[in-house]
């Protein structure tokens, strides 16, 4: 294969075979020609790869062919190396000022001409390249911005996917888990039926929990989550967890330990919702992975660096005003993760082969977990040793608190409305029945007075002719949907005020925008729709009375109720057995009931389940209790998890 295609122009016919020969054994490909004129029209005719051109020929000289060939935009780019007997300055100045690349001065060694020919070449075809990236790059820029067009038209589809989404899974399990708390005041019900409503609650919260997971990978896959800072109470939060996860650890017998630096502030700014989310995946797994031991959370402050931040995002001169972070360790004493599991463990519906035993979660919480790290100006990291335990380490930003969060007061239950109050009107505003029915019975019995209806339509002539105090606002409805209607209501308030004479009949009425929408980014627009607040389904009772209060200034009159764990949003609330209490138990059993058993579960066979635990003999009334609860509690995959274990032990 030819090094390359040469065009040697000298008018000496002597140096022209001398050079053709060294070259042409050097395995380029060489023409020669003896006159201006003839370079030029072999030069078009057939274009070299480079020439080696004389500057003193009859007829025209080497400069004048160089200008030449510049010209003309089919030769311009061909590298031009002049050989001369001329050594004078001015010359070699003449020569790269018309368009040479490179300068030899006769008599010439070979090896010169060899090495500035390679060079020269090898600059060319570097070039070309470049160009031929160039060209591909403006290709791949205009493929890609029609990629674009169409990933944006995706992620508009997917967007209203997930806003339908949430809208149809939140909704009805407003009305399931709010029905639950209207149900839990009614003094008259029994204590079985209390216990229903608990199984009811849990796994409602839990189906909650599972929608909420695939809602937050979707949104961040969607780059539609953001940071939300707010100024929290960090020992409260962190009371609050400890609390949670204090009656899951002592289920299963091990230590769970918090440890809080005293350069830790009390007050932090920073997104609340999102760190606690973190915190609770994280302590999650390393109590379910954990069956003996202790569990730690170490909190402290550092003021430089994290030491698994990468240096190059760092400017070095500025790291001492850097600001404070906020480093946090959950260690486990429990099984471990291989190491050929770490390199996934952060992508999404991936589980160890430990979890998926377990056969518990959706296997999206250390993803969720990670980007709302990074979304905190962090990142996490994992060490573990396999049967000895696990490290997760993360850091994140924060920022002084704005003001010192209020303290919580103790709990308490709304029993009714103080007296010498006015007779505070509230209309509620859904399509959805069971929604306009739950508000209704948590509201009248308190002393509101409380009318309903279905959209916006309907909504305006009520507000016109009733005046409520507070609308309740449901934003997706049929007609007119909630934030058109706040926009009508709220233009006709502004109008009708303007026209008033009387300073008595400047009231107005407070809208408060009920969303099942998971994304945080339509607060601003529901806002900006002339609303004053916004409450998301599902909802808890406090939080309704509470909104009303803030707005209207009602005063209730309470009860106060104990310090365990309420019937409300808490997926910690179940008093399961631990998990060896069953192999215990069931390894007493004769092992064909107990294959029975996790067949049932395996085929999610209830009836099943129920006969065989009907067939426990009088001294297994605890574990025929505690098979009971996990079957109505829908945990067949704890039955499966705990038989399959005494199988494989036995």
């Amino acid at each position: 294969m030819t090094k390359g295609n040469l065009l040697i122009v000298d008018d000496t016919p002597e140096n022209l075979q001398v050079l053709s020969a060294t070259l042409s054994e050097q395995g380029y490909q060489v023409r020669g020609v003896v006159k201006g004129k003839m370079a030029i029209r072999a030069a078009k005719s057939a274009q070299p790869d480079l020439i080696l051109l004389d500057i003193r020929m009859p007829e025209m000289d080497g400069y004048q062919v160089c200008e030449t060939l510049k010209a003309d935009p089919e030769t311009r780019d061909i590298p031009i190396i002049f050989i001369s007997a001329i050594d004078d300055v001015l010359d070699k100045v003449k020569a790269f000022r018309v368009g040479g690349v490179d300068y030899i001065t006769k008599p010439f060694q070979v090896e010169e001409v060899l090495a500035r020919v390679e060079h020269q070449l090898t600059i060319r075809r570097l070039s070309q390249e470049v160009r031929d990236r160039h060209h591909k790059l403006e290709q791949e820029i205009q493929e890609r911005r029609k990629a674009e067009k169409a990933a944006a038209a995706a992620s508009k589809a997917k967007s209203e996917f997930l806003a339908n989404m949430s809208h149809e899974l939140r909704t009805p399990l407003n009305a399931i888990l709010g029905f639950t708390q209207v149900m839990s005041r009614d003094l008259k019900i029994t204590p079985e039926q209390r216990e229903y409503l608990g199984i009811i609650n849990r796994s409602g919260e839990h189906l909650l929990d599972l929608i909420n997971d695939v809602l937050d990978l979707s949104k961040i896959e969607a780059g539609i989550i953001s940071l939300y800072e707010t100024s929290f109470d960090l020992y409260r939060l962190l009371d609050n967890l400890e609390e949670m996860f204090q009656i899951k650890a002592e289920q299963k017998k091990l230590n769970l330990v918090f440890s809080v630096a005293p350069n830790v502030p009390q007050t932090i700014k920073t997104d609340a919702k999102k760190l606690r989310v973190c915190l609770i995946n994280l302590l999650g797994n390393a109590i379910k992975f954990t069956e003996q031991g202790t569990i730690t959370l170490r909190v402290n402050l550092a003021t430089e660096p994290l030491t698994d931040q990468n240096p190059s995002d760092t400017d070095s001169s500025s790291l001492s005003a850097f600001p404070p972070r906020l480093r946090f360790e959950v260690e486990d004493t429990g099984a471990g993760i291989s190491p050929a599991e770490i390199d996934n463990l952060f992508d999404a519906f991936v589980q160890t082969e430990t979890g998926q035993k377990m056969a518990e979660g959706t296997g999206l919480g250390l993803t969720i977990t990670r980007k709302f790290v990074q979304l905190m100006g962090g990142t996490i990291t994992v060490s573990s040793v396999v049967g000895k335990g696990t490290i997760f380490k993360f850091g994140i930003k924060i920022s002084p608190a704005d003001v010192y969060p209020v303290t919580p007061q103790p709990r308490q239950r709304v029993l009714g409305l103080e007296p010498n109050q006015p007779t505070y009107r509230i209309l509620v505003v859904d399509d959805t029945p069971e929604n306009r029915l739950l508000l209704t019975k948590l509201l009248e019995p308190i002393g509101f007075e409380v009318r309903e209806a279905a959209n916006g339509m309907e909504c305006l002539p009520l507000w016109e002719t009733w005046q409520p105090h507070l609308i309740f606002m449901d934003t997706r409805m049929p007609m007119m949907d909630g934030l058109e209607a706040t926009r009508r209501l709220k233009s006709k308030e502004k109008e009708r005020l303007s026209q008033s004479n009387s300073v008595l009949d400047l009231s107005r009425t407070i809208i408060i925008a009920l969303t099942a929408s998971a994304f945080e980014e339509r607060r601003e627009e529901i806002l900006a729709a002339g609303s004053e607040d916004f409450v998301r389904k599902p909802f808890t009772e406090e939080q309704i009375f509470d909104t009303i209060a803030h707005h209207l200034g009602v005063r209730y009159r309470y009860e106060e109720l104990s310090d365990s764990l309420p019937l409300s949003l808490s997926s910690y609330s179940r008093q399961e057995k631990p998990d060896s209490f069953f192999c215990s138990e069931l390894s007493s059993l004769p092992s064909a009931w107990v294959t029975e058993l996790a067949q049932a579960a395996n085929q999610l066979d209830e009836a099943m389940i129920a006969q065989l635990i009907q067939k426990l003999p009088t001294e297994k009334a605890d574990l025929a209790k505690a098979l009971t609860d996990l079957l109505h509690d829908f945990r067949l995959d704890v039955i499966l998890r705990v038989t399959q274990a005494v199988i494989n032990h036995s």
